[in-house]
């Protein structure tokens, strides 16, 4: 699989009257449904949309006559084009299209039609005027009117909680069929979109966000389809599988996200006597040492029962202190992959050193002025030379140990 993020054709390829918006209609085994989907659709867009259009039937692997009611639609209808994909796919069908059209702005929806079109204006108007980058409709965004079932509700909301724990996914909602992108967005992106079936929307949304690009959420009036052949269960596991696989690049750094980003990402606003980056850093940064402070704490604590202050301080202190590195390594600093990993830990135990002395000499200083301090009066000073040895961590994983790797964190 290609990983590049360069563009397959020049952009003076466009030509003039080449539609604005292309809409994706990915089906199999569809008969019955097709035809009064494209018809309602190409009405709608008819009347409504103020731009040159087409419909795209993406027919992959359809064993019924779909493919034959794709054609006759193609030929009765102007603006209506078909394309049958011999190999089974949602995700499939939508990147051979999506890659092969010469509109400036992709869609898809689903053929059951749940999600009334009239938002479909409002999802591709930020990316006509390139305000936005993607678009999707939400079913769980303020606003938005949602008539289904409680297990598929319930379905919905887990998925995307589980996105947000396990790839910090901003996004409200994965799984709506109603998206939209821009193509020379697509050109970029899709390259490094491996899923082939479902999960292809959630992969194409992490991917477009960890790359810095702006993601629009319309909410949308949807009706669920009871009719639905989605296998739940198989699905399921398949967006499972895709997360694990996502955790895996992300980790070992394979995906040339810097690269995207810099080509489309949009880098943060330019705060006055504010360093680029810091504000977001700090954030999380201060999360991260809340998290390893108490961690410290209840080491210490623990450890205190069976060892002296220094000896129990200096075990909670490394233990925390390397977590913290490599903690911070990736979510404050935005480091991904191995590279240089035992040499920014080695730094990181320079300034654990630092920290150590800071928080040493305060049990020390605090021994030579009270010959038996309590427990609570140790705790305390611990806690305001863990606060200076923090911001002093701080300055020096910023300038010294990340310092290579400043300019590509997150803000």
């Amino acid at each position: 699989m290609s990983l590049t993020t360069m563009p397959s054709h020049a952009a003076d390829s466009t030509r003039f009257d080449a539609p604005v918006l292309d809409v994706v209609v990915p089906v199999y085994n569809e008969e019955i449904d097709l035809e009064p989907c494209v018809r309602r659709l190409h009405a709608y867009l008819s009347a409504h949309f103020p731009y040159r259009f087409r419909i795209t039937v993406a027919d992959n692997a359809s064993t019924d006559s779909t493919a034959e009611v794709a054609r006759r639609l193609t030929a009765e209808l102007p603006g209506v084009a078909s394309v049958h994909l011999p190999e089974k796919g949602r995700g499939r069908a939508l990147k051979y299209v999506w890659t092969h059209s010469d509109a400036a702005v992709l869609a898809y929806m689903d053929v059951d039609l749940s999600t009334d079109l009239g938002a479909l204006l409002p999802l591709v108007a930020p990316l006509i005027s390139g305000h936005s980058d993607l678009a999707i409709g939400s079913r769980l965004a303020r606003g938005s009117r949602v008539v289904r079932g409680a297990k598929r509700e319930f379905i919905s909301r887990t998925y995307n909680l589980i996105l947000r724990g396990t790839l910090s996914a901003r996004f409200s909602d994965a799984q709506c069929g109603f998206k939209a992108i821009r193509s020379d967005v697509a050109e970029r992106l899709l390259p490094m979109v491996e899923d082939t079936g479902w999960f292809f929307d959630t992969e194409m949304l992490v991917l477009a966000e960890r790359a810095g690009l702006r993601i629009h959420e319309v909410p949308v009036d949807w009706v669920d389809d009871p009719d639905s052949r989605v296998d739940i269960k198989a699905t399921a596991i398949a967006d499972l599988k895709g997360i694990v696989r996502l955790l895996r690049a992300f980790g070992s750094g394979s995906l040339p996200l810097g690269t995207l980003r810099e080509q489309l990402g949009r880098n943060p606003l330019p705060v006055a006597g504010v360093p680029a980056g810091l504000t977001g850093q700090l954030i999380r940064f201060a999360a991260v040492g809340a998290a390893s402070t108490l961690a410290y704490l209840a080491l210490y604590a623990l450890l205190r029962t069976g060892v002296s202050p220094q000896w129990a301080n200096l075990i909670a202190l490394l233990v925390t202190a390397v977590a913290n590195t490599a903690v911070n390594r990736r979510i404050t600093f935005g480091v991904r992959g191995n590279d240089g990993a035992w040499r920014h830990q080695a730094q990181g135990l320079i300034v654990f050193a630092v920290g150590l002395g800071l928080t040493s000499g305060s049990l020390a200083l605090l021994d030579h002025l009270s010959t038996k301090p309590s427990k609570v009066v140790e705790l305390i000073v611990l806690i305001l030379a863990n606060l200076l040895a923090t911001a002093v961590r701080f300055l020096m994983l910023r300038i010294w140990v990340f310092r290579a790797r400043r300019v590509n964190t997150r803000d």
